[in-house]
């Protein structure tokens, strides 16, 4: 098996969720965000490893919080850049070429081994990218000017990480100029000719990005240690 390894981008300041915290740092369960994402990784394989991409202002709060939490899973952190784009370029710069590169973002804590695990495997298998997907079950409207019209929601996926790439590919994408197209990792290796795949994500895993969020972060922590 490939030595695999994951970049935790933990760039966010948080505004949308309100509070004095940025939102990584925000408890859940009892313990902050960001300590649960590093978890998820760890619990799934014990010999990953783990990047953490943080602004450089909040290093000596993650410090503290790891006292104050006796945190010692282990991780390395690397400051963050101008834009995601560049956080994780920054972070790739400690993965090594024959290694399987996984990017989460911090605010998605519920990530399952299931997925994780498919990411991974289906990575290594076909030698692409893969990113978890999981189906739109709202209605869709395109906007058409002033006006909007009905869109296909069954040709519409919702894109979760970890997107995973064999990280020779993914460093490479990543030395081109940054783009305002960049959306994500995908995008990032598309637009250098990488394939990317889609494979299956879980619902639970929401990008919390709100306070409504943080609420139902809460309610699935919960529901997580009560089944």
């Amino acid at each position: 098996m490939k030595k695999r390894s994951v970049v935790i981008v933990a760039g966010g300041k948080g505004l949308r969720v309100g509070g004095e915290l940025p939102k990584q740092f925000l408890p859940i369960g009892g313990k902050p965000m960001l300590m649960r994402t590093i978890e998820a990784f760890h619990d799934f394989d014990k010999e990953m490893k783990i990047v953490v991409v943080l602004p450089e202002s909040f290093r000596q709060l993650w410090s503290e919080l790891l006292q104050e939490y006796n945190f010692i899973v282990a991780h390395t952190v690397v400051n963050g850049g101008e834009t995601r784009f560049h956080s994780v370029r920054n972070g790739l710069q400690l993965i090594e070429d024959f290694e399987t590169v996984g990017i989460h973002d911090a605010a998605r804590p519920f990530v399952s081994a299931e997925v994780i695990e498919r990411c991974y495997r289906e990575s290594e298998d076909f030698g692409c990218g893969i990113i978890p997907v999981v189906e739109e079950v709202n209605s869709i409207r395109v906007l058409t000017g002033y006006e909007s019209k009905p869109f296909d929601r069954s040709r519409i996926r919702i894109v979760q990480t970890p997107q995973v790439f064999p990280a020779s590919l993914l460093k490479n994408a990543y030395n081109a100029p940054y783009q305002d197209s960049f959306t994500d990792d995908a995008s990032v290796a598309e637009s250098e000719g990488i394939q990317v795949k889609l494979t299956t994500g879980n619902e639970m895993n929401i990008k919390v990005t709100s306070s409504f969020d943080l609420m139902l972060a809460d309610f699935i922590y919960d529901r997580i240690n009560t089944l």
